[in-house]
């Protein structure tokens, strides 16, 4: 009985998360209600307060479970490279952070619009963009001729990425009517990346 109790639970509290990222899509964060997550999810309103203190926890949930799975993506293929003077190893960076924010634009849309409100969230945005700039930063350390420091060319790069993925895939182009493919997209930030990365390098003597 206590294992069916506890299969429930965790059935409900799935089914909520499900629910708020599509009410976060559809809506926003900032109007969305617990009513209308409840509601999406088929559940009685009094319900989400048995997993959930309020809108808040929620979102961190979300957030926790996308960043588990983006740390299990890394680690796992065997195909991440740290050295960014290969091309290959820059288009492998920019296709995981690709279909990353693809994956999830109703949390980083959330993440975003909570953000402005909240302390807390601003500070979980600087916790996950510090996380991915220090990764890069690791992997710039391969690289000769940098424009820069390594921990700020990290930190333009990541911003190059996260700027133009919100722009393509959660605004839904530039305004221009342009239409932009996944390919077209990875292979652009490939190539400007990849150029801007080692053009120091190329032009040095020897």
């Amino acid at each position: 009985m206590a294992t069916a109790r506890k299969a429930q639970s965790a059935e409900t509290a799935s089914a909520l998360k499900a629910a708020a990222r599509r009410v976060f899509a559809r809506q926003g964060y900032l109007s969305a209600k617990i009513t209308d997550i409840t509601r999406e999810a088929g559940r009685a309103a009094g319900s989400f307060y048995n997993h959930f203190a309020g809108k808040e926890e929620l979102l961190e949930a979300l957030l926790t479970d996308m960043l588990a799975e983006a740390d299990l993506d890394v680690y796992a293929d065997p195909e991440h490279s740290e050295d960014l003077r290969d091309r290959d190893a820059v288009r492998w960076h920019v296709a995981a952070y690709w279909r990353f924010h693809r994956a999830h634009v109703p949390e980083l849309t959330a993440l975003r619009q909570a953000a402005m409100v909240d302390e807390r969230f601003a500070g979980r945005m600087q916790e996950i963009t510090a996380a991915d700039r220090e990764h890069l930063s690791r992997h710039l350390s391969h690289v000769d001729g940098l424009p820069g420091d390594p921990q700020l060319v990290g930190s333009a790069v990541r911003a190059l990425l996260e700027q133009f993925a919100w722009t393509w895939l959660t605004l839904g182009g530039d305004g221009s009517g342009r239409e932009l493919s996944d390919d077209e997209a990875i292979e652009f930030l490939t190539d400007f990346i990849h150029r801007a990365l080692t053009c120091g390098a190329a032009a040095q003597p020897g």
